[in-house]
C-alpha cells in the first residue's frame, strides 16, 4: 500500500470501541495517532505502530482526519476545548448521544472552523473492521465522500443525510427495530416452551416470519409516505381480533401478555379514531404523537 496516498488518522478516546477503531485503521495501513486521558490504554496500539500524542491538541494536529469516541458530547466539548480546534480541522464524532446533541455539537465545531460529521456505530467492538460493522454518518456529503476511503477501514460507511442529527436518529430507530424483534421472538419462544418446544427449534420458523415481514416494508413505507392506507391485505380491525387471540392464548398457558396487550392498546386507539377499515401502517398516526396524545 502506498502510504503517501493514505489518509493519516487520529483516534481520541481509547475505550473498547476506540481501541477497535484505531486497530482497524492500523490494520488497513493508515498512519494512526492516538490519545487518551489514561495513556496506558494505548500500549497495545503503540506496539502495533500507532503514535501516542502527548495531548489532545497534539493529536488533533497530527493527522488529516480525527475520530473522537468518548463518553458523551459534553466530554467531547470539554476535551477538545482544552487545546482548541483549529480552523480546517476535519472531525468525525462517533460518540453516542441524541440528535439534538449532535446538531449542537455540529454548530459548536463549525463555529470553531472545523469540518464536522456526526456518526453512530451499529456494531460491537469485535466487528469493527468487517463489513458487518455499519458506520452511519451525517453532515456535509462532500466531507463524507472525502473521508469514505478511510472510513471503509472500519466497516460499511453509510451516509444518511446532511442533517447532523440523522445518524443518531437512524441509530435509535435501528435499536427500536432490534429490541422489538427480539422481544417478539422471546414472547413466541415463551409460548412454545409451554408445549415443550425449545428455542432452537422455534428459531428457524421465527426467522422465516421476520424475513416475510421485512418484505412488506417497502409497500407499507409507500402507504406511510402517501398518507393513504387502503386495506390491500388486511384491515386493522381484523388484526386487532388476532391480537385478542394472542392475548387469550398467552394468558391461558401462563405466559406474560404485556407485549400483545400493548399491540392491541395501540390498535384499539386507532380503531376508535375511525381507522379500523384501513391497513396496519395507519398506526403511524399513533406512533407520531406522544403517548395518550
Amino acid at each position: 500500500m502506498d502510504l503517501e496516498n493514505t489518509t493519516s488518522v487520529t483516534v481520541i478516546g481509547l475505550g473498547l470501541m476506540g481501541r477497535a477503531l484505531a486497530a482497524a485503521f492500523l490494520k488497513a495501513g493508515h498512519p494512526t495517532t492516538v490519545w487518551n486521558r489514561t495513556p496506558a490504554r494505548a500500549a497495545d496500539l503503540v506496539a502495533e505502530g500507532a503514535h501516542l500524542a502527548p495531548t489532545a491538541g497534539a493529536a488533533l494536529k497530527a493527522s488529516d482526519l480525527t475520530i473522537i469516541c468518548v463518553t458523551d458530547y459534553q466530554a467531547m466539548r470539554e476535551l477538545l476545548g482544552e487545546d482548541g480546534i483549529e480552523p480546517g480541522t476535519r472531525l468525525i464524532n462517533l460518540t453516542s448521544g441524541d440528535s439534538a446533541q449532535a446538531r449542537q455539537a455540529a454548530r459548536w465545531a463549525e463555529e470553531r472552523g472545523a469540518r464536522y460529521l456526526d456518526g453512530a456505530i451499529m456494531a460491537i467492538p469485535p466487528a469493527i473492521g468487517t463489513p458487518e460493522a455499519v458506520i452511519l454518518l451525517s453532515g456535509p456529503q462532500a466531507d463524507f465522500e472525502a473521508h469514505k476511503p478511510a472510513l471503509d477501514a472500519l466497516g460499511t460507511a453509510t451516509y444518511v443525510g446532511a442533517d447532523h442529527g440523522l445518524a443518531s436518529l437512524y441509530d435509535v430507530a435501528g435499536l427500536s427495530m432490534m429490541w422489538s424483534v427480539l422481544n417478539a421472538w422471546l414472547h413466541g419462544t415463551a409460548l412454545l416452551r409451554t408445549a415443550g418446544v425449545d428455542a432452537a427449534a422455534y428459531a428457524p420458523f421465527a426467522r422465516q416470519i421476520a424475513v416475510v415481514v421485512a418484505e412488506w416494508l417497502p409497500g407499507y413505507a409507500a402507504q406511510v409516505d402517501a398518507g393513504a392506507f387502503p386495506a390491500e391485505v388486511s384491515a386493522l380491525e381484523t388484526d386487532a381480533r388476532a391480537m385478542a387471540h394472542l392475548i387469550d392464548e398467552s394468558e391461558a398457558v401462563g405466559v406474560n401478555a404485556e407485549l400483545p396487550r400493548l399491540f392491541k392498546a395501540i390498535a384499539d386507539r386507532a380503531i376508535a379514531a375511525g381507522h379500523g377499515a384501513e391497513q396496519y401502517p395507519v398506526l403511524i398516526e399513533e406512533f407520531s404523537r406522544p403517548h395518550g396524545g
